[in-house]
């Protein structure tokens, strides 16, 4: 609602005064769209120099042949009955009127509520203009009504197959996101008003920044979610003393100094993810997963996977568990004389550390005493809307691009994770950057998200075959070194973390993975997502974790079982490793040992390489 100086709403002829959305100096407000025309013309320059460079080669075909091959096999079933399609299309035309009919009675009436509403929480529709304006509050409501209208198409279609059904549930959800009122300047009243208030001046500001961004992304548009300068590595974030103490052409390997007289016999290994960078377990002191754990008395050496190029194309999950994981164990060996080790991985860390895992029980090999496992997934029948992008067509497709260059930008990759959440990820900054023409905030969080890494081609394959599309390490079916391996083959104690709120893996997908070992699993679900719920340090006294019951039979007769403890689930994982090994020895002060020599402070030259 807009605002008179003193505060007070203005209701004079209606229930929002007009004044906020009329011009009152022309000039400037012209002066300024010229400027983002010209802007614009940048913008569109940035876009075209790389196509015409050849550096750049338009993919958008290919998915957009998946959408629209998606859409048709729904709308094949609603116009195969003409009398099916006339109620689809009666139900949506009986909603619109039902909107239209309550707009009219609330011009009269203010006190009456809106025919539709959206979801509590949904902050696009944060300004009061949205339901006291009567036209943007139409213009809202007819998109609600659209978008579920849209949704219920999906959900009551007969004879499609359970991918086709997600597909089309998760496009129509983009889709939604993506026409939504609020992402454009005249239909959202807020953007309307901030224009007529700068005179223009925020279009002209956003416009820079999309060219600056599109420069960025080589083409693409790489939207900003952080204001980077305010970070640098060592310095204000990964900053927990350490040195590399070794290092191949695959991976770095960190050791960190020890923060109590005596520490745990057994060392701690964290395998990160390399889809992302190893420091989102070391973001601030604050935050910091690794200096918690060295506070606690673990050795802690975490792997820094290199950001792969082209050299690295043919390095597959065998490479990566010789030259990264059976790496990391060598020099933890050489570095403290242990030859068995405490294991964590992170997500598709996780995934390699069990496939590892597997492999080391076929070959007879103990280097691994116990292993943590943060939201990971081990079988994939329910990995969530990742599997969106998975199926024979769209690998081809991968594959095709990927020999080109011999692996995939890491921003694709970046993308595809926001997409799963894009009202939150992409069409706030969208609106935030361009229209608004405001710089987001530093937050380090955003700032490690932006720091994407690039994949390498037979690795991403293996990986998205294996488990997404084929899901076989579950299955006993992944053949590492020529032979099959299989999870119930691994007899180690698991502590298995999932977190409630993940869209990338599941708690239910993780769940179930958990029956694949051949052991005892410990299954923990922390409260919050994929990020927030593993780097959740007790200090801040946030959130919740289930805990108790066996991994057995139904997950909701699981959660009904289980134990709600407040705050983080740390010191419950802490609990856990003590329990099976609380052996202590003087702190290992010399990084290294005696037969290894730091090569660098933590966090070491791979992880400085940007995509």
């Amino acid at each position: 609602m807009a605002e008179k100086n003193d505060g007070a709403p203005d209701k004079t002829g209606d229930r929002t005064s007009i004044d906020a959305y009329v011009i009152k100096d022309p000039e400037t407000f012209a002066r300024n769209l010229a400027r983002m025309i010209e802007e614009a013309g940048h913008a569109a320059s940035a876009w075209i120099a790389p196509r015409e460079t050849g550096e750049h080669t338009d993919t958008v075909a290919e998915p957009m042949a998946d959408v629209v091959k998606t859409f048709s096999k729904v709308s094949e079933y609603w116009l195969a009955d003409p009398q099916r399609a006339v109620e689809a299309q009666t139900r949506l035309f009986s909603a619109y009127m039902e909107v239209w009919s309550n707009s009219i009675r609330r011009m009269g009436d203010a006190s009456l509520a809106e025919a539709v509403e959206p979801e509590r929480g949904d902050r696009r529709f944060s300004d009061s203009d949205w339901k006291d304006n009567h036209f943007f509050s139409f213009l809202k409501q007819a998109y609600l009504v659209t978008s579920k209208w849209a949704s219920d198409l999906v959900e009551h279609t007969e004879d499609l197959d359970d991918h086709t059904r997600h597909k089309a549930t998760f496009y129509v959800k983009q889709l939604a996101n993506a026409i939504s009122p609020s992402n454009f300047m005249v239909s959202n009243p807020e953007i309307f008003k901030e224009t007529i208030a700068s005179n223009g001046a925020n279009l002209v500001t956003g416009m820079r920044m999309l060219a600056e961004d599109i420069e960025a992304g080589h083409g693409d548009i790489r939207v900003r979610q952080v204001d980077g300068s305010k970070f640098k590595l060592g310095e204000n974030i990964a900053v927990t003393p350490g040195k590399v103490i070794a290092r191949n052409d695959l991976v770095e390997i960190i050791q960190y100094e020890p923060a109590t007289e005596e520490v745990l016999k057994r060392p701690l290994l964290i395998c990160p993810p390399w889809i992302n960078k190893f420091y989102i377990l070391d973001l601030n002191p604050e935050k910091s997963f690794v200096k918690w754990a060295v506070e606690q008395g673990h050795t802690v050496f975490v792997m820094s996977w290199i950001n792969p190029d082209k050299r690295h194309a043919s390095l597959d999950w065998n490479d990566y568990i010789d030259d990264g994981i059976c790496f990391a164990l060598d020099t933890i060996k050489k570095a403290t004389g242990e030859k068995k080790v405490n294991a964590i991985g992170y997500c598709v860390g996780g995934t390699l550390l069990s496939a590892a895992l597997a492999l080391f029980a076929r070959e007879g090999k103990e280097r691994i005493a116990t292993a943590t496992l943060f939201t990971t997934q081990v079988d994939f029948v329910n990995a969530g809307d990742l599997k969106v992008f998975v199926d024979e067509d769209q690998l081809k497709t991968l594959e095709t691009q990927i020999r080109k260059t011999g692996y995939l930008e890491g921003s694709k990759m970046a993308t595809a994770f926001n997409m799963l959440r894009s009202g939150d990820l992409i069409w706030p900054y969208v609106v935030n950057n361009y229209m608004k023409g405001k710089e987001p905030m530093p937050f380090d969080l955003l700032y490690w998200n932006a720091d994407s890494t690039r994949m390498p081609g037979a690795n991403h394959i293996f990986y998205l075959r294996n488990c997404y599309y084929e899901n076989r390490l579950s299955n006993g079916k992944m053949v590492l070194h020529g032979a099959p391996v299989s999870l119930a083959d691994v007899k180690i104690p698991i502590y298995n973390l999932a977190t409630k709120e993940d869209h990338i893996a599941p708690a239910l997908s993780v769940f179930e993975g958990s029956k694949s070992f051949g052991s005892n699993v410990t299954y923990v679900m922390g409260g919050s997502g994929h990020i927030a719920g593993v780097i959740n340090p007790p200090a801040k006294n946030k959130y919740q974790f289930w805990s108790g019951p066996k991994v057995a039979g139904n997950f909701s007769k699981w959660m009904e079982k289980a134990k709600i403890n407040e705050g983080s689930w740390w010191p419950h994982w802490q609990a856990w490793i003590e329990k099976d090994d609380d052996t202590r020895v003087p702190a290992r002060t010399k990084l290294g040992g005696s037969k290894l020599k730091p090569l660098c402070d933590a966090p070491g030259e791979y992880v400085r390489e940007r995509s």
